[in-house]
Order: C-alpha cells, then sequence, then structure tokens
C-alpha cells in the first residue's frame, strides 16, 4: 500500500518521566510509504510530550527512568542532534531485520541529515563520575530547511518495543520540525506499520494524492 499521509493533530505522548504511554503496534519495520504531512497547527507548548529547545544542538528529553539497588541510575533518554555511530546504527538495523548497508554510505547519509533523533540507554554510577549511552533507537529527517521535511530510518530495538518509544520518537522529531517552521513532513512505511502512523495522526492518501516512484530499468 502506497499512499500520502497528512499531519492533522498531534497527540501527548508522555505521562511524566518516568512512564511512557504504550504505542497501540510496536514499531519493527523500516517505512516504505510516502506521505504527505500538513500541520494546519502549532503543538501547545507545555504539552505532554515535553518542551524541547529546537534552537539548540542537543536536547534531551528522560522518557524512563530507574532507579539501580547500588544507587545508580538507568534512563531511556531521546536526544535531538549529536553524533551517532554509523556502526551502531547497522547493529541496531540487524537486530530489527535490515539489510546491511555500507558503513560509508551510512555515515554520509547521517551527516548530511536534516535533524537526526536517536532513543539511548543510559547508566550512571550513584556518583554520577561514570555514564554510558547506548543507542536503542533512531529516526532521522531530510529537508530544503524551509518547507518540506521527510522522516527515514524509524527503528527501535526489539527488545525495548512495546513501551510506547516508538510513538515518542515520532512524536518529538514531529514536534522538532515543527518548532523549525517545517510543516510539509513525508515518510514511508510498509503496511503493516500504516496504522501505527494514523494514530499519530497521519492521513492516508489525503485528497487523493499519491506517491510517485522512478526505478531505473536494468
Amino acid at each position: 500500500m502506497i499512499g500520502h499521509f497528512r499531519v492533522v493533530r498531534t497527540h501527548p505522548s508522555l505521562a511524566n518521566k518516568s512512564s511512557v504511554q504504550r504505542a497501540q503496534a510496536p514499531l519493527a519495520k523500516q517505512c516504505r510509504v510516502t506521505r504527505t504531512c500538513r500541520v494546519p497547527h502549532a503543538v501547545k507548548e507545555g504539552s505532554a510530550t515535553g518542551n524541547l529547545d529546537a534552537s539548540k544542538p542537543q536536547d534531551e528529553l528522560v522518557l524512563v527512568e530507574h532507579a539501580k539497588e547500588d544507587g545508580g541510575v538507568v534512563q531511556i533518554v531521546y536526544r535531538n542532534g549529536g553524533l551517532v555511530d554509523a556502526g551502531a546504527l547497522e547493529t541496531l538495523c540487524d537486530k530489527v531485520g535490515w539489510p546491511r548497508r555500507p558503513i560509508s554510505k551510512v555515515q554520509t547519509a547521517l551527516a548530511n541529515s536534516f535533524l537526526t533523533s536517536g532513543l539511548y540507554l543510559r547508566q550512571q554510577t550513584s556518583d554520577k563520575s561514570e555514564k554510558s549511552d547506548k543507542l536503542i533507537g533512531l529516526a532521522r529527517a531530510t529537508s530544503d530547511h524551509v518547507f518540506n521535511a521527510t522522516i527515514w530510518d524509524v527503528l527501535v530495538d526489539p527488545a525495548y518495543q512495546g513501551q510506547g518509544l516508538g510513538k515518542a520518537l515520532v512524536e518529538q522529531m514531529v514536534r522538532t520540525l515543527l518548532q523549525r517552521d517545517i510543516t510539509n513532513i513525508t515518510l514511508f512505511a510498509d503496511a503493516n506499520v500504516v496504522e501505527f502512523y494514523q494514530q499519530l495522526g497521519f492521513e492516508a492518501e489525503p485528497e487523493g494524492i499519491r506517491g510517485m516512484f522512478w526505478y531505473p530499468h536494468l
């Protein structure tokens, strides 16, 4: 199924810092359906999804936090910007069953992205002297920086699916694009995750618009 999608509303994604609303369907495969997304209204400031300052190169939002018995802390953190290790991304792709891509091309794609948003498993010692972040989810967007943006490579580690993290990832990325005054947002989705995006306010084939593709004839 191929069709265009339009953002007609933005749903709140998070209840608080210590819990995440569950998505109705897990995000398991790469998006492959074209959608055109138009957002007629800006997101309200201070809504449940948090308040990201898109002017900063790195924005962080704690989605889940648990205290360990030794006094340390385990968090799942949403982050805008920052360097993403191409090898770590491809390892994540392996876990969700996507085909391997040349690391050099993945690095170039990340470097040329307008926005890269990641989910990280952060472990911190009780005295906060040591901290480690592991990539467990990612989405990136390309853009003309003014009108249009396309979201690519949306994925979440299968071990962390079913907790609403994919939902939070997409909603926070859309929020950031809106804050940068980009309101025509497109993405691609496999047929089995179309419902997932519809629950986030995306609409299939608005006004009969359809995606067009050109492939080389070998």
